[in-house]
């Protein structure tokens, strides 16, 4: 254990040395990130109640994890009235247990500290915080509105309350609040970027962008508005600025902690890799790395080395990549040259002959599999329809946790499907969304074969044997489209960048048919349309 060993209160009655102080609440914080609760309670209870708002805070979070709801929220109100300035240990408790996943044990101490104190805004804006991220948005705004009339101008508040509306799908009151906000303080770059946001949704990119350029103005180093600048650019298609600034996203915690010197530069300043060591690694999502899958073939024609680091779903898929030498899974850093995260890729190859990639197909099946997978797929002259209705939600990440919600539709919602005549539907959904069932409310049953598909390189070869695969914004669109099959893509309002603004074809599958929201958070039409699509396309393969 890394944390010292307790010591009885009466024997110890005074805090450690600054240094040694410094060196507790640091293993203390690792600790806390382990889930290690009452380790860090025995460890630091002998110095509670000191004058430490470090230590009150820390204890806070770790009663919290202990679900000592009301004691955490003591020692939370300890540490506020000890600390210097405004900001409460409330949000960094939101923070840490949203990291956790642990995010209603937060709120029960947030509910507890309110019990002192009611009014206090910052604990019933961390309070709403936690309330958005938990999906219950209509008790987040009430609790917002009641720290704003404690604080009626507060930027922070209005803030959380907009990005609340926007998850309500009131885009124009949120709008209307942000604005405020800038009327309030014209420089505050949160409202800036978070408008800009809201313009990029609504595909205004000339306007967004001169918000995030004024935002970077008052934050240049933030890499939050970086990147999401960068988002937005890309979304523009304007690639080349947009790839370079994507670059930020690297300063934020969770993406690759190889050297910064050893990133692979742009090439088309006529770099030399001939004869380097390349180590391509994962980054985030499996979708990210499906998509620029399409780059490994490029720097094999330099004459690289390529080194593949990627998670052992995508281990086979990878190692049929034209120009893969290795491919490794787990392990230690191995040696090399260079090192790339496959996002990076596409900013490597700005203004060559490969800005885009190999074109489809780049990815293949194994033949063997593909054989044992249409034994197992109907073969009844009906259309054979791939279904996924359901993200990766991502819940120790906020921000993927939101998107999410936004992305995913339910089972239920495809009903319409179920009663088309002359298909199958095949599910292909895998995670928690696969929880609902395979039964529509129609009564229609849905042929799941994602218990046979153990690897990203299994339900590859699923994807080979059916017709089409309707799917929400999800790794499995960038594997049917990396393999060439035809997608139905159901896209949320406020889309990627990567489907870009007002199209409904793909710069990136060519067979892909982009099917979006009008409003959000509204899937009838998407479905309507979707079940048009699909109905044309069996009346096709019938009379075929």
């Amino acid at each position: 254990m890394l944390l010292p060993s307790p010591v009885p209160l009466s024997e110890n009655t005074s805090l450690p040395s600054s240094e040694a102080l410094k060196l507790l609440l640091r293993r203390a914080e690792m600790e806390l990130e382990a889930e290690h609760f009452a380790e860090v309670m025995a460890a630091l209870s002998p110095h509670g109640g000191m004058g430490s708002e470090a230590i009150d805070s820390l204890l806070g979070f770790a009663l919290t994890g202990l679900e000592r709801h009301e004691e955490a929220a003591l020692c939370l109100h300890s540490a506020f009235h000890l600390g210097e300035g405004s900001k409460h240990p409330a949000l960094d408790l939101v923070a840490l247990f949203g990291r956790l996943n642990r995010r209603e044990q937060a709120r029960k101490t947030l509910e507890a500290l309110l019990k002192i104190t009611p009014n206090d805004a910052r604990v019933l804006d961390a309070l709403g915080e936690i309330l958005i991220y938990l999906g219950e948005t209509e008790e987040a705004l009430r609790i917002l509105d009641h720290s704003l009339d404690v604080r009626p101008t507060s930027p922070l508040t209005m803030n959380f309350k907009a990005i609340a509306l926007m998850e309500l799908g009131e885009i124009s009151e949120a709008t209307k609040i942000f604005r405020k906000v800038l009327q309030l303080i014209p420089d505050n770059a949160s409202a800036l970027s978070n408008l800009a946001c809201i313009y990029s949704a609504l595909n205004r990119s000339d306007d967004a962008l001169a918000l995030y350029r004024s935002a970077i103005i008052e934050r240049p180093q933030n890499a939050t508005i970086r990147l999401n600048h960068s988002i937005s650019l890309l979304k523009a298609g304007r690639y080349a600025q947009g790839w370079a600034e994507h670059e930020w996203r690297l300063q934020l915690p969770g993406h690759s902690q190889l050297p910064a010197s050893l990133l692979v530069p742009s090439l088309g300043d006529g770099v030399d890799i001939r004869g380097k060591r390349i180590l391509v690694t994962q980054e985030e999502g499996l979708g990210d790395t499906l998509m620029y899958l399409r780059y490994i073939p490029a720097l094999a024609r330099r004459g690289a080395i390529v080194h593949l680091w990627v998670p052992e779903t995508l281990a086979d898929l990878c190692r049929r990549v034209e120009g893969a030498a290795v491919v490794q899974v787990g392990g230690n850093v191995p040696e090399f040259d260079w090192h790339c995260p496959f996002i990076s890729l596409p900013r490597v190859f700005v203004g060559t002959e490969d800005a885009m990639g190999n074109p489809v197909p780049y990815l293949h099946t194994d033949p063997r599999k593909d054989q044992a997978a249409r034994e197992l797929l109907p073969d009844n002259g009906r259309l054979n329809v791939g279904l996924v209705w359901g993200g990766a939600p991502r819940p120790n990440l906020s921000s993927a946790l939101m998107l999410d919600r936004k992305r995913s539709t339910s089972l239920a919602s495809l009903d319409p499907l179920g009663k088309i005549a002359g298909i199958n539907l095949i599910s292909f959904q895998k995670g928690p969304h696969a929880e609902q069932g395979t039964t529509l409310p129609c009564g229609k049953e849905i042929l799941d074969l994602m218990p046979y598909a153990d690897t990203m390189d299994d339900t590859a070869s699923f994807l080979m044997g059916i017709d089409v695969l309707v799917s929400v914004d999800t790794s499995v669109v960038h594997l049917a489209g990396a393999l060439g099959r035809p997608v139905l893509l159901m896209d949320r309002f406020d889309n990627c960048w990567r489907w870009l603004s007002g199209r409904d074809d793909s710069i990136w599958y060519p067979d892909l048919t982009i099917i979006r929201q009008k409003k959000p958070h509204k899937w009838d039409d998407v479905v309507k349309r979707v079940a048009a699509h699909l109905k044309k396309m069996a009346a096709a393969h019938k009379r075929s």
